[in-house]
């Protein structure tokens, strides 16, 4: 009886100095209007993108050497979009499927995503297609390139 009780104290214990170590780390994430403001969030955070998914396009028979610097400047695309604030977030699928990756745009409007879009080359060239989605997601995600910056090791265009 006297272990019974002590198990139940203990596991007291332990919920309580969970609670405790919550509260503390809610404490340290407090609302910040004039962050919030600065990566254009509303009330819940949030804000609206534009999300892509990168499909395989109808003109994939090029040779390797061409394919190889079609992905090169499609690469090169990217980090422009990203340089500019205009791409969020992109990355491919390791499945080799027919959805072959996806971007985020930070843009109000899928017809702004279109225009960017067509600037990539292998859309260009139609070793790609994009299918184009409004979304809405965390405001967080403006900051994903710069702390990129800070774990990437070797640049993917060098």
């Amino acid at each position: 009886m006297m272990s019974y009780r002590i198990l139940i104290s203990f596991s007291i214990f332990l919920y309580c100095h969970s609670l405790y170590a919550q509260s503390e780390k809610k404490s340290e994430l407090k609302y910040d209007s004039t962050y919030a403001a600065k990566l254009g969030a509303d009330d819940y955070g949030m804000k609206p993108y534009v999300m892509a998914f990168l499909k395989a396009g109808p003109e994939r028979s090029q040779d390797a050497e061409t394919a190889a610097a079609l992905q090169m400047a499609h690469l090169k695309n990217i980090m422009r979009m990203a340089e500019e604030g205009t791409l969020v977030l992109a990355g491919p699928f390791l499945d080799q499927g027919e959805v072959r990756g996806i971007y985020i745009f930070n843009v109000a409007t899928v017809e702004e995503a279109e225009a960017l879009t067509r600037t990539d080359p292998a859309i260009q060239a139609g070793r790609l297609i994009m299918e184009l989605h409004p979304w809405y997601g965390s405001a967080a995600l403006m900051e994903v390139n710069q702390l990129h910056k800070k774990v990437q090791k070797i640049s993917i265009t060098d």
